[in-house]
C-alpha cells in the first residue's frame, strides 16, 4: 500500500491504509503508557510502523516528508523512522531538525534518537547538537538531546563534556529527569570508575541521583557488591 510517488491524494490513501491496519487493543495498552501527547492514535505496533517506513525510504522520501501531516502519532514516529534512512548529510540535518520540534512523548523520541545512525558518522556536529538540546528548557527537545548521547556517544574521550552538562542541568521535569538516569546507568556499565566519581560528587537534584542509582541496580551487568555500595550513596 505503498506508492511510488506523493501527493495529497496518495497520503490520504496512505492514511486510509494505516487506519485499515489498526489494532484497538494495542491502541488502548500503548495509548496508557503514552500519555499528554497532543497525537490522535491509531494503534500500530513499532515493528509494522519500521516496515513501512522502509518501504517508504524505497520511494522518494523528500516527496513524502514534504507531504505528510502531523494529526497522528503513527504519522510522526514514521516521519521519524523514515528521515534515519536519509543519507544526505545536509538533506538529513534539514528534517531532523524540523522533526525535533514535532516530538512530545518518550516514546517518538526514544525511538528516532535511537534510529538515526547517520549521526555517528557526523559526531563532532551532533554530539555538540545533543550536548546543547539537553541544556534546552523543553522537557522534550531536552531529552531528545540526552538520548541521542546515550544511544550514539557514549565514548571516552566524550565523558568529561557529558558529565559536565548533566551537572548543568538544573529542571525538574520528569522526562528529562529519567533520561539522565537512565544516561548515567549506561555510563556507569561503560565507565563505572568514572562515573561512580560522577556519582560521588555531582549536582544532580535528588530524584534524578536516587534514580540513576536504582536503574543502575536494576541491571545484571552490575555485580551485587557495586550495587551495595551504591545504595550507601542515596541521598535522604
Amino acid at each position: 500500500m505503498i506508492p511510488d510517488k506523493w501527493n495529497i491524494n496518495t497520503y490520504k490513501i496512505f492514511i486510509e491504509y494505516l487506519i485499515s491496519i489498526k489494532d484497538e487493543k494495542y491502541k488502548e495498552f500503548h495509548s496508557s503508557i503514552v500519555i499528554d501527547s497532543k497525537y490522535e492514535m491509531i494503534g500500530i505496533r513499532l515493528p509494522k510502523m519500521r516496515e513501512i517506513a522502509k518501504d517508504i525510504s524505497k520511494t522518494n522520501i523528500e516527496e513524502f516528508l514534504n507531504v505528510a501531516q502531523d494529526n497522528y502519532y503513527e504519522e510522526v514516529m514514521i516521519q521519524g523512522l523514515v528521515i534515519s534512512y536519509i543519507k544526505d548529510e545536509n538533506t538529513f540535518y534539514k528534517y531532523f531538525k524540523n522533526h525535533i520540534k514535532k516530538i512530545d512523548n518518550w516514546a517518538l523520541c526514544d525511538t528516532f534518537c535511537c534510529s538515526i545512525k547517520l549521526v555517528k558518522k557526523y559526531e563532532n556536529k551532533y554530539f555538540n547538537e545533543a550536548l546543547k538540546m539537553a541544556l534546552n528548557s523543553e522537557e522534550f527537545v531536552s531529552r531528545v538531546g540526552l538520548v541521542m548521547i546515550l544511544a550514539n556517544f557514549v565514548n571516552e574521550k566524550n565523558l568529561n563534556n557529558i558529565y559536565e552538562t548533566l551537572n548543568k542541568i538544573t529542571s525538574d521535569k520528569f522526562y528529562i529527569n529519567m533520561a539522565e538516569a537512565w544516561l548515567i546507568c549506561d555510563l556507569y556499565i561503560k565507565f563505572p570508575n568514572e562515573t561512580l566519581e560522577f556519582i560521588k560528587n555531582n549536582k544532580l537534584n535528588k530524584f534524578t541521583h536516587n534514580k540513576a542509582i536504582s536503574k543502575i541496580h536494576d541491571s545484571y551487568r552490575v555485580s551485587k557488591n557495586d550495587k551495595d555500595y551504591l545504595n550507601t550513596l542515596r541521598r535522604k
